[in-house]
């Protein structure tokens, strides 16, 4: 039993957290660090029993990443050329590639530490591993958890759902990512009006500098043309980022309710940063996802996890530090 209680214990703080408040990403870390023992007390559960099959199961989990790794780089690399056929040449949209390339670069440089006789490569290579480790941890903690939070059902009680704008194509009209959290927007208001209790739909966006009008004003014309009610929707037109976005719908709904409860709609991969960024701006809501082009997917999500880590950049500076440091002096 002793073996499992790191794994019960991080479980019992991941349960804490969420009841806390969901919205942490240190429930996610708590959840991957379980799920991280767990899969150790297994192992070594099994090393203990004396037999074919357990001796099977060990070696397939130990040889498993290896191919994963190769097998998870050749569909990032082949994502990384689909994202640039389809949404053109952007930094943001070559990580899914630069991420594939990379993982083929650690895995070179482990190889070519351990043929070549250079203490300095072993260093590089061992540090680069340890790094390429902690971040490759982190990840997985963000979209495991990222996956878990979009599966919670959204309250059916709010007095608002605030929609998230993302830009315009031409400056003027709602692109199909955008339209995809305005129809889950009109959705969840649609399920709480049948209720006999509809909320007000807040569509969040200002003007960016090659758009010919804010985004909420192209966002609320988008739903009207559609049939949705005029006078349930509100405006909020000041915002030019995320942190905006969920500030100042957070200073409308305040100022009209301040016992207000709400739902913020964004896309699925967006979500989960989305809500760590709705508690920092105290919004009293959750963050709910609306569906993405799957090969839209990938890109996106490491570009959300970028955003998130360095939200954090003091604790992963530090903890790489002593990773670093511990791969120079060991």
């Amino acid at each position: 039993m002793l073996l499992y209680a790191p794994a019960i214990f991080f479980l019992l703080l991941t349960a804490l957290g969420v009841r806390r408040d969901r919205r942490r990403f240190s429930n996610a870390v708590y959840l991957g660090l379980a799920l991280t023992f767990l899969a150790f007390a297994l192992l070594a559960t099994l090393g203990r029993t004396d037999s074919v099959l357990a001796e099977t199961v060990v070696i397939a989990v130990v040889l498993a990443p290896a191919l994963g790794v190769l097998v998870l780089s050749g569909l990032l690399i082949a994502n990384g050329f689909k994202m640039l056929r389809k949404e053109g040449r952007r930094l943001g949209n070559l990580l899914s590639l630069l991420c594939g390339l990379g993982i083929l670069v650690v895995v070179a440089l482990l190889i070519a530490a351990t043929q070549a006789d250079s203490p300095v490569l072993v260093v590089i290579a061992r540090t680069t591993f340890l790094l390429a480790s902690y971040f490759s941890f982190l990840f997985l903690c963000f979209i495991g958890y990222a996956y878990l939070y979009g599966r919670l059902i959204p309250r059916q009680d709010v007095d608002y759902v605030v929609v998230l704008g993302s830009g315009l194509i031409g400056g003027t009209r709602v692109p199909p990512l955008l339209a995809s959290r305005l129809e889950r927007g009109r959705a969840l208001y649609e399920r709480q009006a049948a209720n006999g209790r509809p909320p007000l739909l807040i569509t969040s966006g200002g003007q960016g500098p090659d758009e010919k009008l804010p985004e909420s004003h192209a966002m609320a014309a988008y739903l009207t043309e559609r049939g949705f009610p005029a006078d349930r929707i509100v405006l909020e037109d000041r915002s030019r980022t995320t942190e905006e976005n969920l500030r100042f719908s957070r200073e409308l709904m305040t100022a009209a309710n301040p016992d207000y409860r709400c739902i913020v709609v964004t896309n699925n991969f967006h979500a989960f940063r989305a809500a760590i960024l709705a508690r920092q701006e105290a919004v009293n809501g959750q963050v709910a996802g609306s569906p993405t082009a799957a090969y839209f997917w990938p890109s996106a999500t490491i570009r959300e996890f970028v955003a998130v880590t360095v939200t954090h950049k003091w604790i992963n500076l530090t903890v790489c530090g002593l990773l670093t440091l511990v791969s120079v002096t060991g």
